[in-house]
This record gives structure tokens, C-alpha cells and sequence, in this order.
């Protein structure tokens, strides 16, 4: 954004960082002290294009390009003409050619692209469907006031849960600090050993907190629970299954019976086998384990021959 600039006092972003740029209609820029020397009267020509333009209706630029800035309030003039809704349509195709249209008079305005056809367009619509537009403009006012009312009623209710609150933290830190002086003044002034007026002590703490538990306002939030109340979840169905029980795999090599892991030492088959390392016992080998894997991958090859 270094680049940019007013076109006429060539004053850029870089040179005054807290450079103020406005936009009009005709979506070229100027920068505050620019507008207010040019339209002292209120009105005035654009020094590029020379549209008529008010100075009432200049605008600080929001986006990089000040093209956006210009689309932005073009749609929002056409959006208030063209205001019909979704299911004021026999169907959804038609709906759809309805939006469409508003893009192409939205692209039109905002490049300068066949304007005279386009504004030609827009006040034919207006005279149409002069009830219509006025029947949705009063809905949409409604509607945006039953918002604005639900929002303020939101608020009231947000402020209220704050303070209600507030006021309870205050109660129990009183509480708390008045519980933590008489303990004090007890240790001070009581005969008693320090060890029972603690125990006193952390009961009656106990029981403030239960007081004060019990004692917390009943707010419900936005989404209807009440604060401090515990929702009982539905009970989950106990599945009566019976335990796994394992089985060793059996492998049917078709041939002799590969002898047992246990046994293979004795028989002399781990003799030239390489000796199982710190390492490969951290990992979960062992010797008679990739022997007896070898056996069975041996044995599977063989097979009984009747005579």
C-alpha cells in the first residue's frame, strides 16, 4: 500500500502514513484535504473523469483498489431495486437468472460498459415492479428491526448475567476473606492447639462453599441452560458381551508337525541361529521366535507321500 496516493497533491502512503484517501461513485480517489479544497460548495467535477460529483457522498477508501470501493456501493444501490427473494420465483432456475442479472448490471456500472442499455434496464425494472420493490424494502426494514431488538434484548440479558455475576464473585470473595480472618483471630486468641482450629476451620470452609454453591443466581444463557444446572445425560445401554478369549493360530503345513518354540534350543535348532542382541529384545525379537517362523515357512513345503 506504499504506492498509493492522491493523483492530485501526489501525496503517497509512504511519504504521510496517516494519509486519508475518499472515493466517490465514479470510484477515483482524492485525499481528505483535496475534497475539502475542491468541493467547498459541496459539489464539484472529478479531476479524472469529470463526473458531477457531492461532497456528502465521499466515502474513505476500505480497499487497495478503489475499483472494489465503487463495486461495493454500486450493489448496494442495486441490491435495494432488485430486492426480490428466492421464493417470490416459480423456481429455482428463474431465481438464479435473477442473480445473475444483478452481477452483469453490477459489472456494467462498475467498468463503464454499456451504461446507457444498463441504466436504461434499471428504471424499466423500477417501473415494473414499483410495489413490489416497496412491499420488500418495508419487510427487510422489519426484519432488520426485529434483529436490532433481539440483539438489544440480547445485550440487556448479557449485562444482566455479567453483574449478577460480578456480584456473586464479590459475595464469596467476602466470604473467603472474612473466613480466612476469623481463623486468624482464632490462632491469635484461642487456648486451642493449632491443629483442631485448622480442622474447624477447613470444615467451615467446606460448608461456606456448599452455602455458596447452593446460593448461585439461576442465569440461562443463550442457549437456555441455567447456570449451575447439571444436565442429565441419557443413560447409555450396557452391551452384554461375552470376554474375548484368544486361540493360538493353527497352521496347516500338510506335512511333518513343526516342533514347538519351547523345544527348539534342546533340539539343537537355535545352534546356528544368530544370538539375540540388547536391542533386538527392546524390539520384541528373539532367536527361537524367527527360527520357529522359518521352520513353518519350511515345513509348509513338504508333504506326507502315502506308499
Amino acid at each position: 500500500m506504499d504506492d498509493q496516493g492522491c493523483p492530485r497533491c501526489k501525496t503517497t502512503k509512504y511519504r504521510n502514513p496517516s494519509l486519508k484517501l475518499m472515493v466517490n461513485v465514479c470510484g477515483h480517489t482524492l485525499c481528505e484535504s483535496c475534497v475539502e479544497l475542491l468541493f467547498v460548495r459541496g459539489s464539484g467535477t472529478c479531476q479524472e473523469c469529470n463526473t458531477p460529483l457531492r461532497k456528502t457522498n465521499f466515502r474513505v477508501q476500505l480497499f487497495e483498489d478503489p475499483t472494489i470501493d465503487k463495486e461495493v456501493e454500486i450493489r448496494k444501490k442495486i441490491i435495494k431495486i432488485f430486492n426480490k427473494r428466492e421464493e417470490e420465483f416459480p423456481s429455482l432456475r428463474e431465481y438464479n437468472d435473477f442473480l445473475e442479472e444483478i452481477e452483469e448490471i453490477v459489472f456494467n456500472l462498475t467498468n463503464n460498459v454499456d451504461l446507457d442499455n444498463t441504466k436504461k434496464k434499471i428504471d424499466m425494472y423500477q417501473k415494473l415492479n414499483k410495489d413490489t420493490i416497496v412491499r420488500n424494502k418495508i419487510k427487510l426494514t422489519r426484519e432488520q428491526e426485529e434483529l436490532e431488538e433481539a440483539l438489544e434484548v440480547e445485550k440487556q440479558d448479557n449485562e444482566q448475567r455479567r453483574l449478577l455475576i460480578q456480584k456473586e464473585e464479590l459475595f464469596q470473595q467476602k466470604m473467603k476473606r472474612k473466613n480466612k480472618q476469623d481463623l486468624l483471630d482464632q490462632l491469635e486468641t484461642s487456648r486451642l492447639p493449632a491443629s483442631i482450629l485448622l480442622a474447624q476451620h477447613k470444615g467451615k470452609t467446606t460448608q461456606i462453599e456448599m452455602q455458596l454453591e447452593r446460593a448461585k443466581p439461576s442465569v440461562t444463557f443463550s442457549t437456555g441452560i441455567k447456570m449451575g444446572h447439571h444436565i442429565s445425560s441419557v443413560p447409555i445401554p450396557k452391551l452384554e458381551e461375552s470376554l474375548y478369549h484368544y486361540q493360538p493360530i493353527h497352521i496347516e503345513t500338510y506335512g511333518p508337525e513343526v516342533p514347538c518354540i519351547e523345544i527348539l534350543g534342546r533340539q539343537g535348532y537355535l545352534n546356528h541361529v544368530r544370538a539375540t542382541s540388547p536391542q533386538d529384545l527392546a524390539g520384541g525379537y528373539t532367536s527361537s521366535l524367527a527360527c520357529h517362523r522359518a521352520l513353518q515357512d519350511a515345513f509348509s513345503g513338504l508333504f506326507w507321500q502315502a506308499y
